[in-house]
C-alpha cells in the first residue's frame, strides 16, 4: 500500500506540473500583453487573468479553493495582506483568491525562469534579497502600489515553514511597509497546501480542498515605525490563534 500510495503521489505530481504547463501557455501570450500597460492597469487587469486561469486549473486538480472573510474587504479600501507559508501551492492559491488587484513581493531568481518568468514578473514587485539597493527599491516600489490603490500580497514568514511551529517568526518588513502607508494589514490563512506539497517529498503531491480565510483587518492608523514589534507580535498571535484553533476543532 504505501508503494502504491508513493506512486500515485508521484504520478499525480507530472500530470499536475502537464496540467500547469498546457494552461501557462494558454495564458502566456495575454499575461505578456498585459504586462506592457502601465500600473495600476496592468495589474486589475492581470488579476482577471490570474483569477480565471486558477479558477480553472485548481479545480481541475482536484484542489478547490473554498474563502471565508471576503467581507473584510471594504469597498474603496487597500490592505497589506499577510499570509501564511506553507508549500509553493501558496503562490497560485494567495494572490488571484486576493480580492482585487494586488503586487506580491517575490525573489527575483524566480523571474529568470523562461516562459514561466514573464508571468511571475508580471504581477510582483522582484527584490534580489542578498542587495540592500534592491530591498529598498523594492520597499519604495511596494509604497507605490499601495498609493496607487494595490493591495500588497506579503509572505512574513520569508519562506517556507519546514518547521514543525504552525507559524515562523515574521520579519519586520510588511509592517513597516504597512505603518508607513497608514493601511490596514489583513490577515490570511491558508490551510491544506502543506499537505498537497508536502517540502519534505520530491516530485511528489496529492490533491485536496484548500481554505483561504481572511481575519478581520489590523489598524496602522497613528502608529510609527516604533510600534512595528508590537504590530507584528499581534498579527503573528492572531494568525497562529487562528490557524492552531481552526486545526483542532
Amino acid at each position: 500500500m504505501k508503494y502504491l500510495k508513493n506512486f500515485l503521489g508521484h504520478l499525480y505530481f507530472f500530470v499536475g506540473m502537464l496540467f500547469f504547463v498546457a494552461t501557462m501557455l494558454v495564458v502566456f501570450i495575454p499575461i505578456w500583453l498585459i504586462s506592457l500597460l502601465p500600473e495600476p492597469a496592468c495589474s486589475r487587469a492581470l488579476h482577471v487573468v490570474f483569477k480565471g486561469w486558477m479558477s480553472f486549473f485548481m479545480p481541475l486538480v482536484g484542489c478547490p479553493i473554498i474563502r471565508k472573510g471576503k467581507q473584510h474587504f471594504k469597498k474603496g479600501e487597500n490592505y497589506v495582506v499577510v499570509i501564511n507559508h506553507n508549500s509553493l501551492v501558496d503562490i497560485p492559491v494567495s494572490s488571484p483568491w486576493i480580492p482585487g488587484p494586488n503586487k506580491t513581493l517575490a525573489k527575483v531568481e524566480m523571474a529568470r525562469i523562461p516562459v514561466f518568468g514573464v508571468i511571475y514578473k508580471a504581477g510582483s514587485v522582484l527584490v534580489n534579497r542578498k542587495k540592500e539597493s534592491s530591498r529598498r527599491e523594492s520597499f519604495t516600489k511596494m509604497q507605490q502600489m499601495l498609493e496607487m490603490g494595490l493591495h500588497l500580497c506579503l509572505y512574513p514568514e520569508g519562506t517556507r515553514n519546514k518547521t514543525s511551529e504552525p507559524l515562523q517568526p515574521f520579519f519586520d518588513g510588511a509592517f513597516k511597509t504597512a505603518i508607513l502607508a497608514q493601511k490596514p494589514i489583513m490577515p490570511g490563512v491558508i490551510f491544506n497546501t502543506g499537505k498537497i506539497l508536502p517540502h519534505y517529498k520530491k516530485f511528489w503531491a496529492r490533491p485536496c480542498p484548500i481554505y483561504f480565510h481572511f481575519l478581520e483587518p489590523i489598524s496602522t492608523t497613528g502608529l510609527t515605525l516604533n510600534d512595528t514589534q508590537v504590530l507584528k507580535e499581534r498579527v503573528h498571535n492572531v494568525m497562529k490563534n487562528y490557524y492552531v484553533g481552526r486545526l483542532n476543532s
